[in-house]
């Protein structure tokens, strides 16, 4: 569901004129992410970024790519949109809807070569796991959007979910990791002030990369 929190004059300006710019409508049937996009280029799909400091960042890094991200808190897309207005950037566009339903609905088979999923919702407490976005069902389907070789990165900084996501995804018959457990931080993603902030407290960030079979 859209949730929205603190809610500023200019984030709210953004979303409302620049999503006709920079948005993608949610659709109940699939897109073609290349015409979506302008061309033919490899997509790589983010779950959850946020106010889109490393969005922007990687799409900056890697103009060879088309970046699509999602995100249902109302600030972010705004903070995003300003940042892609700001900084030019023509290979990034936004889907403000519930990442479930866009698998669902939206993106064809092996569509995808790459899935960014950093700093997903731990849901700590045990009795609330399963609101966890790193679940069986949804990775097997997450799985099938993904053309054979693409790469599913995700990262967070609590250690229990680390465990649950390793489990999860090796347990998923379509994915093979890129290494034995966790992963080196790839260089493309950049320390974030929230990860910043994690590793002054003393949090370990772990990084999952697993690739497509």
């Amino acid at each position: 569901m859209l949730r929205q929190g603190y809610y500023s004059d200019a984030q709210r300006r953004a979303y409302e004129t620049l999503m006709p710019c920079y948005g993608i409508p949610f659709s109940a049937a699939p897109i073609n992410l290349g015409e979506v996009c302008g061309r033919a280029a490899p997509k790589i799909f983010e779950i959850g970024s946020g106010m889109g400091e490393t969005t922007v960042a990687i799409a900056q890094q890697q103009p060879e790519k088309d970046f699509i991200a999602v995100e249902v808190h109302a600030p972010g897309v705004g903070s995003l949109l300003n940042r892609i207005q700001q900084l030019g950037i023509m290979n990034l566009k936004i889907i403000a809807h519930d990442a479930h339903l866009i698998l669902q609905n939206m993106l064809p088979s092996e569509s995808l070569d790459g899935v960014h999923i950093f700093f997903p919702d731990p849901w700590p407490k045990t009795r609330h796991h399963k609101r966890r976005l790193i679940q069986s069902d949804f990775i097997s389907r997450l799985s099938t959007r993904m053309k054979p070789g693409a790469y599913l990165h995700i990262a967070t900084d609590w250690e229990n979910y680390a465990e649950h996501i390793l489990q999860v995804l090796g347990c998923e018959d379509q994915l093979i990791n890129t290494v034995e457990n966790y992963a080196p931080r790839p260089s493309y993603r950049s320390l974030t002030k929230f990860e910043e902030r994690g590793l002054k407290l003393g949090h370990t960030i772990r990084d999952i990369i697993f690739i497509k079979r």
